[in-house]
């Protein structure tokens, strides 16, 4: 396979998503790519990948490890994707201090501790869809993908009700791939004002949630605790990543039920379990199609005779090596919660695995599950082909969803 003369130009908008991972995958197991200006590696080989996001000679800290990030970071809208101060940008000692601050908030016991609250949440949006009139159309992504996550990590990180709208404007700006660079930094400057005001209510009346644990945390043991920078982006980063991501997640699962009916009804009488149609709803359509980005530490030889050179720059894209056919075979690309292997890199992989995979798994699974009892005749407003994504080339969603609610019939 031939590298491209030029580096493949990612589409900010992710109208042509599919198409443009079969394009990265015929280039072999990585390629070059244009993202909004920066060039970065493309990997699509999940082998590869695999290997990568667990190799000590591969870090995400662009301050330390990337030669272009000061240059970079003024002009790239997507600057704060390198430039904040969490565990999503450590390496090494650093992304486990800061990893083992953050891991209590999803113990098993507190996840498990939830799932009560997830189902009363859940309850309580399917009782108010019931009240539609017969036939009217709900945007599901508005009234149900998003209410429910937001909702629990509200409660979880202790958000106020009257800052969650806020937040969610503010945090779906860091996703969208279409805003300038102007735009991207007015975003982030009026989110941090969003933050440090959260941070300084926690600090005057602290409750029992994960934001004043942290904080407590922070100004008790300067040496080894967070930063203030630190504190502040990691409470960026466990609401941000708290709800798009899950968000997406049950976007895409109802879309893929409702357009492979067979699907769901095998869900439904009992003869697979929701945890499947899960599983292989992050395979097809991981919440996060790229993710960037990933510097190389050294000269990394790759097997088909390409080298990612020493500070260059790595995009792990995880949505085409979910489908890559060395990996699924022919039907990589088909919906199929039957396949015995729906292994998948939606949560990422080695050390900077998701630490919310469990509680995102809970969420979808049981709004799917109460959607389905209560409105098991329910389909698209649409053809499945009108449905718009989201301008992004990170965040894979749509920008609505709209559903036709059937209530079950005696």
């Amino acid at each position: 396979m031939s590298a491209p003369t030029q580096p493949i130009t990612l589409d900010p908008t992710g109208a042509r998503a599919h198409d443009e991972h079969r394009e990265l995958r015929q280039h072999g197991q990585a390629v070059r790519v244009d993202i909004l200006g920066v060039n970065a590696w493309s990997v699509t080989d999940p082998a590869l990948l695999k290997e990568l996001l667990t190799s000590p000679d591969v870090s995400k800290d662009a301050r330390a490890h990337w030669p272009d990030f000061a240059e970079t970071v003024q002009r790239w809208p997507l600057a704060l994707w390198v430039v904040v101060e969490n565990m999503f940008t450590a390496y090494g000692a650093d992304h486990r201090r800061l990893r083992r601050m953050v891991a209590p908030a999803f113990s098993h016991r507190r996840i498990a501790a939830l799932q009560q609250d997830i189902d009363a949440v859940v309850t309580g949006i399917v009782d108010r869809l019931a009240a539609v009139p017969p036939g009217e159309t709900v945007d599901l992504r508005e009234q149900l993908a998003f209410p429910l996550p937001i909702a629990v990590i509200s409660r979880l990180m202790g958000v106020p009700a009257e800052q969650r709208e806020a937040f969610r404007t503010m945090v779906d700006g860091v996703f969208d791939t279409t805003l300038t660079a102007e735009q991207s930094e007015a975003n982030t400057k009026a989110l941090y004002v969003a933050l440090h005001e959260l941070i300084a209510a926690k600090r005057t009346e602290p409750g029992d949630d994960m934001t004043s644990l942290l904080i407590t945390s922070r100004d008790e043991d300067e040496e080894g605790g967070l930063s203030e920078d630190e504190l502040r982006d990691t409470l960026l980063l466990m609401i941000s990543a708290g709800y798009e991501t899950t968000g997406n997640v049950i976007d895409q699962a109802i879309t893929q039920l409702l357009t492979h009916p067979d699907q769901l009804a095998l869900l439904r009488s009992g003869q697979v379990d929701w945890g499947d149609a899960v599983e292989e709803t992050l395979r097809l359509e991981p919440a996060a199609r790229h993710l960037p980005l990933r510097f190389a530490l050294t000269d990394i030889a790759l097997p088909d005779g390409q080298t990612i050179a020493r500070g260059e720059a790595i995009l792990a894209s995880y949505a085409a090596a979910n489908r890559h056919p060395d990996w699924h075979g022919e039907t990589a690309d088909a919906f199929d919660i039957t396949r015995t292997t729906k292994e998948h890199l939606a949560f990422g992989h080695g050390v900077h695995f998701c630490l919310g995979a469990p509680l995102a798994r809970m969420e979808v699974v049981t709004a799917l599950r109460l959607l389905f009892e209560r409105f098991p005749q329910a389909e698209l407003a649409v053809p499945a082909a009108e449905l718009l994504p989201l301008g992004s080339l990170i965040s894979n969603g749509h920008q609505s969803l709209p559903v036709i609610l059937r209530p079950a019939t005696d």
